[in-house]
């Protein structure tokens, strides 16, 4: 059989890129070996967020007599591992059903075996020749294997954690990026004593220094001690020795930065130095009609932007061509509260040589965060300062993941910071921080 494209990998990049290639006309194949969704909807965006919102509930519900609840019994409190479980693969088991429905309402063939390149334009799944116009591997990425862990020490990646019956009392996450800070906070907050190991300093890549910094005290306020080392350390008589750190540990969940996974093939697809396929601005390999979108390519190792460029790459099988703009896409960090990015941070603006303005405003003088008792955190808007276009923004806040999308419009069409100020927000909304910013730019915030 004969395709037009064929995708190896239905995780975000590739499911959504043969949605796509379905709704444009034409003929497509999806290939995966595993879980419809990949990683993102099957172990890791959707269940461990609902892990983090698991947790969230019992923490407030630890705190309802701040809001005129009484009778509960904080000491009598425990969180059920096995119902929070339940309830994320429930979830996980919804958003992957509507997938498969949409991929058949789009004329997909799914096609379940291992995908490897023959030759240019013919892939194999369990001896069975397929052949096809165009090639476009989605096929992810892995946590980097821990080594040098002593046996004695149970280590589990997060493919994995949902087979955990129960969780130990003592627990070290390894890693780094958005997840590693995530799931440290998700145990600490739902009782166990937990610690970080990272590798590096800049524990999240591609934060804004503020962001960063934040995250460090927010560890801290939440008694998570964070040690960094390449290595995670030797085990002994129950804890993790690290130089002078001795960190009690049960368990160690791997959190480490992904590597991408290259499909077998019997074609030369070059590779970076870090071992992603190399693509240039379309997404192209050194083969012109075989493509490499998602975490594969290392561009970026966040969902919605696996999602953007298989989109973008159907688009320009079929002739629609644009550029894509690597600069205006959000990084959220779902912690408690949330954290978010989008455009240039700091460093980027200085290294550049803009001449820029930040303004900033604070949660605390927000009516609805603290009718909400949510008012940690703020806004902070980089502006041109000759011509007041937004260029970056960060919000820490509980809903900084979903506000974000906001900033993002404003700069998806160069917007400035006096089309902000002239955006009448409701009242009370948190929301309304994003006004009360660029009036801050302007002049001079209304409430602060």
């Amino acid at each position: 059989m004969k395709y037009d494209v064929v995708i190896i990998g239905a995780g975000p990049a590739g499911y959504v890129a043969a949605i796509r290639a379905g709704q444009v006309g034409l003929k497509v194949a999806l290939v995966e070996k595993k879980y419809i969704g990949g990683m993102c909807l099957n172990w890791g965006c959707i269940p461990t967020k609902s892990l983090i919102e698991s947790s969230k509930m019992f923490h407030h519900i630890q705190n309802g007599a701040e809001f005129g609840i009484d009778g509960i019994d904080v000491e009598k409190l425990s969180f059920n591992w096995e119902k929070a479980k339940k309830r994320a693969t429930k979830i996980v088991r919804k958003l992957t059903g509507g997938v498969s429905f949409l991929l058949k309402k789009n004329g997909v063939d799914v096609i379940t075996g291992e995908a490897i390149i023959r030759d240019n334009n013919t892939i194999t799944i369990d001896n069975r020749a397929i052949e096809t116009d165009h090639i476009i591997i989605a096929t992810g990425s892995y946590p980097t294997q821990l080594e040098g862990v002593d046996p004695q020490v149970q280590t589990v990646e997060l493919e994995h954690l949902f087979n955990l019956t129960e969780l130990p009392e003592n627990i070290l996450v390894y890693g780094m990026g958005a997840v590693a800070v995530e799931m440290a906070q998700f145990f600490r907050m739902i009782g166990k004593k937990v610690s970080l190991v990272t590798p590096d300093q800049n524990m999240i890549p591609g934060a804004d220094p503020y962001l960063l910094d934040y995250s460090k005290k927010l560890l801290q306020k939440w008694d998570i001690p964070v040690v960094y080392s390449k290595s995670p350390g030797t085990y002994q008589d129950g804890n993790i020795k690290i130089e002078e750190h001795s960190l009690p540990c049960d368990l160690i969940v791997n959190c480490s930065f992904r590597r991408g996974i290259v499909p077998t093939s019997n074609v030369e697809i070059a590779l970076d130095q870090q071992g992603f396929i190399a693509t240039n601005e379309h997404f192209q390999t050194n083969i012109p009609h075989i493509f490499a979108v998602g975490d594969v390519n290392g561009k970026s190792y966040l969902a919605h932007m696996a999602s953007a460029q298989g989109i973008y790459v159907i688009n320009h099988i079929k002739g629609i061509n644009a550029d894509f703009n690597f600069k205006n896409y959000p990084l959220n960090i779902y912690t408690y509260p949330e954290m978010a990015q989008i455009g240039m941070t700091e460093k980027q603006l200085t290294d550049e040589g803009i001449d820029y303005k930040l303004s900033d405003f604070p949660l605390t003088a927000n009516g609805k965060a603290l009718t909400e008792g949510s008012a940690e955190g703020s806004l902070r808007i980089y502006s041109d300062k000759k011509y007041g276009q937004v260029l970056g923004v960060q919000i820490v806040a509980d809903h900084a993941t979903d506000m974000i999308a906001e900033a993002a419009a404003y700069m998806s069409i160069e917007g400035t910071i006096y089309d902000v100020a002239q955006t009448i927000h409701a009242h009370p909304t948190i929301s309304e921080i994003f006004m009360e910013c660029a009036f801050d730019a302007v002049d001079k915030a209304i409430h602060k």
